[in-house]
């Protein structure tokens, strides 16, 4: 694949749900940013944290923003910010809410993407603030656990929904290999969307398509 040059900084930040690892590989969550990262070595840095580390994601952010290490963010430095945030379950509720801590400091996203997003106690999943500039949601909603099935724009003249796209999994089963019977047993649909290549790939084009300079 060629690469184009790639604007400074890139920032790719992925919560994983539930309570897995930030590395437990058998997460497509954690194989995107993998590939992310082999695929950009340098100019795009690639943060995958689990989802009740939202505070340390927006620490993590705030230091790479800061280009000449002062400790202070300039209006140039957030401007500059090319920022794109992901998650499945637990963590694409999270999702939304950094993209919320970051609209209170003035710092634009270009993409929030959601994966079969629950929301957790005290989030609101639904409402997309206005500094992101666009935002997609991909949902179930068969099993125990089902997926937020809409979100919308807070400003909708400031943020596009790219769209609420169902997936069905009970004629169209995924492999779910590699999670326990449990999750198997109980919430397969929910871990079959996490698990569907289809639904990874539209997430890895729109991520790789927020790096490349305009």
């Amino acid at each position: 694949m060629g690469r184009e040059r790639i604007a400074s900084p890139g920032i790719v930040i992925g919560f994983v749900g539930g309570m897995v690892a930030h590395d437990d590989a058998a997460h497509s969550e954690v194989q995107l940013a993998t590939r992310l990262r082999n695929d950009y070595p340098a100019g795009v840095q690639v943060r995958l944290f689990e989802n009740r580390r939202s505070g340390q994601a927006h620490r993590e952010i705030l230091r790479l923003l800061d280009a000449n290490h002062d400790g202070t963010l300039t209006a140039g430095e957030k401007l500059d910010a090319r920022i794109a945030i992901y998650g499945h379950s637990w963590g694409a509720s999270e999702t939304v809410a950094l993209a919320r801590a970051l609209e209170k400091e003035g710092i634009p996203v270009l993409l929030t993407v959601q994966v079969d997003s629950i929301a957790k106690p005290g989030e609101n999943d639904q409402s997309i603030p206005a500094n992101v500039a666009q935002a997609v949601n991909f949902y179930q909603r068969r099993g125990l656990l089902r997926g937020r099935a809409r979100i919308r724009a807070t400003d909708a003249a400031r943020t596009q929904i790219l769209g609420n796209f169902q997936f069905d999994y009970k004629t169209n089963q995924i492999d779910c290999a590699g999670y326990p019977w449990y999750a198997r047993a109980f919430m397969r649909p929910h871990i079959e969307i996490e698990s569907d290549p289809g639904v990874w790939r539209q997430v890895e084009s729109l991520i790789r398509s927020k790096l490349y300079a305009r």
